[in-house]
């Protein structure tokens, strides 16, 4: 299990356990299950049964979608993990689940989320800055929801934090059907970004 679960034309999810958050952002992860599958196209994502987490799965598998979980043992243990997904991977900490997922992945799709959701979004940016990761990143931006933090990015842009081709790190699409479209267009992106990582 070392490189992570095999899985061909696969992308990473993130995405949240929340029950409480407003029903559209669990019908666009059902969406993107669905979309995702009838593509062919596998998903690793961080295990869960409920909230988007479990939409997403669900999605995915009544369309026949290969759906890989990566779990945390603690939260096994709380039986958060999703019973019917494909295999369902239980790992040691968070750190080891964030590192399976995305380098078991062609590509990072974030839809709207909390705290880990965040961390999860903003570390693959940062690991393509610094050109440590290499494959397209896609915000699925239900509800507007990730618009502030877009200006905070453009924002850190105006200031000087980051570069201006920094924000070709990664693409935005207002629903689901739009994902595919949006892999297949990403610009290339390669190691060489390190030379203007620091601005």
């Amino acid at each position: 299990m070392a490189d992570g679960p095999e899985l061909g034309r696969a992308v990473c999810v993130y995405c949240a356990s929340s029950r409480a958050s407003h029903p559209e952002y669990r019908q666009a992860a059902q969406q993107l299950g669905e979309v995702l599958a009838r593509e062919g196209i596998g998903i690793v994502y961080g295990g869960g049964a409920v909230g988007s987490m479990g939409a997403l799965a669900d999605g995915a598998l009544a369309h026949g979608g290969r759906v890989i979980g990566i779990l945390p043992r603690f939260m096994a243990d709380l039986e958060w993990g999703h019973k019917g997904l494909t295999d369902l991977q239980l790992v040691e900490d968070m750190r080891t689940r964030k590192h399976l997922m995305l380098t078991s992945s062609k590509a990072a799709i974030a839809l709207p989320g909390g705290s880990g959701t965040l961390e999860e979004l903003l570390e693959a940016i940062t690991l393509k800055r610094l050109g440590l990761y290499l494959n397209p990143i896609v915000l699925v931006n239900t509800r507007g929801f990730f618009t502030p933090l877009l200006e905070m990015l453009a924002r850190a842009v105006e200031e000087r934090f980051m570069d201006p081709r920094h924000l070709l790190m990664w693409q935005v699409v207002a629903t689901a059907d739009e994902v595919p479209g949006a892999l297949a267009s990403a610009p290339a992106w390669s190691a060489d970004a390190r030379s203007f990582a620091a601005v």
